[in-house]
This record gives structure tokens, sequence and C-alpha cells, in this order.
């Protein structure tokens, strides 16, 4: 791939002045030996929307609700006004965040529910979109006890739960006899329990690809155990005779006396769905709702503007006041269906039809971008809309944005090393590899983007480098690094894919260049990146035009969102 903007050879013209600068870090951190040292870390998300679209009141919101990479989001309610919802965390560290409100608008993460290596097994060896699929989060109000129950594709279904939501939740409890993917508790009004899944066709025979089942199996809260038989509420989907696909993601609900059973439809690409069927009891037997779906996006023009595309995989929860609000993820593509920041959790307020049954909107209807919710007042710490992160690393452990692959990573990174810095060790690890990475990430949460950071480095040998990295999967990624070829110092961006990494920018600079100011930035098409030597006065473009569809689901596949992050290593050569 040809160079897109500045070449060494270009560079070798530009004065010395220019490509020198700082030898230490503003901090007065000097270079050590095999680790980066990054002083500060600065996001900021400009979307067009919002700047042209000003939210009308203080009790409006934009969705998505949580935007950037929160999927399969499950919400739950301990009826005292407090809500929990819960998102897939795949192979990232910590696993499954948590989020909190008082009034469904402002959520605060207050932790992970999964955030020991006890409760996070065999995640080496697992790709990106691997680990842990689509948790959902239950309150029994029997025993007053929270509950997660999700699947580790590498280990199996398991749940998790606690007293205290805030605090420890339990080492898994395995659930051997629970096959498939997506359970969900359902803990209904005279305590008992059920646990709801998608599994394999009946007999393991799928009459075609995508046939699956959604089975149901009583469960003890005294015992932790499953009673009884698992029986089968649906095969194949709301209408068997058009062969639906991938009846996943279930909730039980029970609405005065009537049980409700909601699950997605259609995979979870632009033909995504929610239905939704009911029956006099857990295990039904259910009827689908004839105006199925209940929510969808897939028969809208793909050309309108601001699309929102792969709506579904939907938890429904009351508030006190009896109105009902559903969340549920989809995704915000730009250039037709690409797409950086991955699926995103949506919140709207659910219509119920005259004959009982519940809507999001209606065949043909757009899901808004702006909604209201009446008597609540937004705060400042949005986790919609434009907004700004900062992080300093002035605290000993990592603002809960912060994520690592596959485990904690600790043996790779501190924060204590040099206080008031985020170190990271060279690894001999390379970024493509399936097993615990020298990297520190965060989630990208807006088209217009930039992420900048100031980083002390000087590296010792020809596979030695560090700096950020964006990372969608093991074989879509954007490198831009401090690295040196013989006795040529220089500042690269790399393209890191299938075929191996292949630099698609460069500039030499001084030898004894050890603090650099880096930043990424995007549009939504494409990135940029960029340097600077004196502090962040002046910034130099290394690459512009960058395709970003590259590290776009549409192109890479997988789950998840595109990742920024901070990355250090002793393995990277190029092809």
């Amino acid at each position: 791939m040809k160079h897109l903007t500045l070449t060494a050879m270009t560079a070798l013209l530009l004065p010395l002045s220019i490509l020198g600068g700082c030898k230490a870090s503003s901090k007065g951190v000097e270079p050590q030996s095999s680790v980066a040292i990054f002083d500060s870390f600065h996001y900021t998300g400009q979307d067009d929307y919002y700047k042209a679209n000003p939210l009308p009141g203080e009790s409006s919101f934009y969705n998505p609700v949580l935007a950037g990479w929160y999927s399969d989001p499950s919400i739950t309610t301990n009826g005292k006004g407090d809500y929990f919802l819960a998102l897939s965390s795949f192979t990232f560290y910590p696993g499954v965040p948590l989020f909190h409100s008082r009034d469904l608008v402002n959520w605060e993460q207050v932790g992970h529910i999964l955030d020991r290596p006890s409760q996070l097994r065999n995640m080496e060896k697992q790709h990106v979109s691997g680990g842990i699929f689509a948790p959902d989060i239950a309150y029994n109000p029997a025993n007053e006890t929270y509950y997660m129950i999700t699947t580790n594709v590498g280990d199996g279904n398991f749940f998790v739960k606690t007293k205290d939501p805030y605090g420890d939740w339990s080492d898994p409890i395995m659930l051997p006899e629970v096959q498939g993917i997506d359970p969900a508790f359902f803990f209904d009004k005279d305590g008992k329990g059920y646990i709801v899944n998608n599994d394999d066709a009946p007999d393991y025979k799928p009459e075609y690809p995508g046939h699956r089942t959604v089975r149901v199996v009583e469960f003890d809260p005294a015992t932790d155990k499953c009673v009884g038989e698992r029986k089968i509420v649906v095969n194949k989907g709301c209408r068997p005779e058009e062969k639906p696909i991938w009846c996943e993601g279930p909730h039980i609900y029970n609405v005065d006396g009537t049980y409700y059973l909601m699950t997605a439809e259609g995979g979870t690409s632009d033909w995504h769905s929610e239905v939704i069927y009911r029956g006099p009891t857990p295990f039904g037997p259910y009827t689908p709702y004839s105006g199925n779906p209940i929510l969808t996006q897939r028969t809208l023009d793909p050309s309108r503007e601001n699309p929102v595309t792969c709506a579904g995989h939907a938890d429904l929860v009351q508030t006190p006041e009896g109105e009902w609000w559903g969340v549920f993820l989809a995704c915000r593509p730009v250039a037709g269906n690409k797409e950086n920041l991955g699926r995103e959790t949506f919140m709207l307020p659910v219509k119920w039809t005259d004959d009982k049954w519940p809507v999001f909107v209606e065949n043909g209807e757009t899901v808004p971008l702006v909604v209201e919710k009446p008597g609540v007042t937004r705060n400042e710490n949005l986790t919609f809309g434009n907004f700004e992160r900062d992080d300093q690393f002035n605290d000993s452990t990592l603002d809960q944005a912060w994520l690592t692959l596959r485990g904690p990573a600790t043996d790779y990174y501190s924060l204590t090393d040099n206080p008031g810095h985020l170190t990271i060790k060279c690894a001999d690890v390379k970024s493509t590899s399936k097993q615990p990475l020298p990297y520190v990430c965060r989630r990208l949460h807006h088209h217009n983007f930039t992420a900048d950071t100031h980083m002390t480095f000087l590296p010792e040998n020809d596979s030695q480098l560090a700096g950020m990295l964006l990372l969608k999967d093991e074989t879509h990624q954007y490198l831009l690094a401090r690295t040196k070829n013989g006795d040529v110092h220089k500042l690269e961006v790399r393209k890191i894919a299938e075929d191996g990494s292949h630099t698609i920018a460069e500039v030499p600079v001084e030898a004894d260049l050890s603090a650099v100011d880096f930043r990424i930035s995007g549009n939504g098409l494409k990135y940029g990146f960029h340097y600077s030597t004196d502090g962040g006065k002046n910034w130099q473009s290394l690459a512009e035009g960058v395709d970003a569809g590259f590290t776009s689901t549409a192109e890479a596949g997988g789950f998840t969102g595109t990742m920024v992050g901070l990355y250090a290593s002793n393995a990277e050569t190029i092809d």
C-alpha cells in the first residue's frame, strides 16, 4: 500500500528542529528501559448530529443512551427505584460492565460484574469476539438477590449472584444442563425461578441454517440448581413457515398474570428484530403476536439520513409508576453499513396495544434519536451526545472505562511504578496474539473523535515499539508508534492485517527523541494519525484519509466495536 502522506524520503528534507524536541514528558519522567510511560489520555467526541440537533429540554436524551460498543443490554430493577444495566464484554477484562440509574436517563458505571480471573476462565486463545456473550441481569425479590447469567463460549453457561450489586459477585456457578447460548433468569411472583435460553434444533437436526429453539427449565434459588425437564417453547421462530433464523436473547415477563416471552430474530446484522409471544404459564404454550416484529429497522430505506440499523436483542423494565421501558442494541452506520462503534444501547418507552401487546416501534417507524422522559433532569456526566473524557492516571487503579484483553494484564502495566503515569512494559507479545496483551484500551463513542496521549519511550531494538493502537480484532488494526530500524528512528503508522504488518506512513526522528504526543482522529469514514514533538503546541500529520472501513464490523465481522488504546511490545516486526 502506498504511503498516504509523509514518507521517509520527503521527511529527510524537514529541519531537525521539527522532528526533535522534548526529551522528557511534561510530568518530568525520563525514559526507562523497555517500558513506555504515558502521562495522559484525552478523548473528544464531536458528532455532527448532536451539534445540529441540540436536545429540546432538560428531560430529553439522545439515543443511543450508552454511546459506543455496549451491546446486548439487559436491565433489571429492585422495585425501589434502582435500575441496573449489564452489557456483553466478550474477551475484554474486566467482564460485563454494570451501570446504575435512578431515572433511566442518567447512567453511571458502578463496576464490572466479572472482575477477577476466577470468574473469567479459559479466556486465552479465544478470538476477540469470543468469551462472554449476552449477559442477563435479574433481581429476585423473594431472596433479595441479584443474579447475572451468561455464556462463556470457552467454558459454558454459568451464573453469579450477590446481595450487593456494588460489591463482589460470586464465583461462577456452572449450568452444564443448560446447553446453547443466551440464558436468562425469570423470577416469578410466587418465588419460583426459571431459565430460558436459545438452543439447537429438536434432536440436534436443524432443517436449515439458523434453525434454533427456545427452551425453559425451572430453577430452584434455594439450591442453585435446575429442576425437571428443559422444554422447547419456541421452535424456529414466530412464523415457522418463513424459516426464521436465530430466535435468541429470550426473556420472560409476568404482566398481570399473563406470561410474555420476548426474543430476537433474524441474526444480529441488518435483518435483526424483536418478537413477542404470550401464554398462560412460563412454559407456555406461547402464541406469537400477529403484528410481529415489535422492533426492527430492516424494512427502511438504507439511504435514509442518520440511519439506525440492526435493532433487536431487547429487554423490558417497569417503573414504580407503572410505565414500561425497553433497552435494545442497534448500530449507527455511515457510508452504507460501515461503522466502528459497534452495537450500542438504545432505550425507548414501550407502548401497549389495545389487546395488550408491547411494541417498541411499529413496522416502518424509525427509532428516534431524541427521546423525552418527563420529570427527569439530565446531569453533567452524560453517556450520550458529544462529550470528552480525560485521564491523567493519578489514581492507583484504572478508571472503569479502561479494559485489557483476556485477563487483567497487570504483569504488563502499572500505575504505581511511576505515580501519575501509566507504564506499559514492552512484552514479548504481538497485538495479533490470542492471549493477554500489553494493551490498555477503551471504546470509541463517536464517529467524529480525537484521542491523544503523551508518551515517554525510547525503543532499544528493531522489534520494540510503543504508541496508540486501534483494534477491532486480531487481524484488523492500525498502529501509531515510535519505532526504530537499525540506526534510523521513526514514527510510523502500520496497518496490521491477516497478511501481516505493513507500514503505510513514516517519518524519521532524532535518535534521542523520547517524548512525543500522538493523536488519532476519525470522521466515521477515514482516520488521521498525527504527532507533536513540542508537547502538543504544534501538530504534524503523519497519515490522513486512512480507510476506517478496514476496522468496521462490515469488513472485519465480530460483535465488538473498535477500541483505541495504549500499547507497547517487544515482538512487533514488519512483514
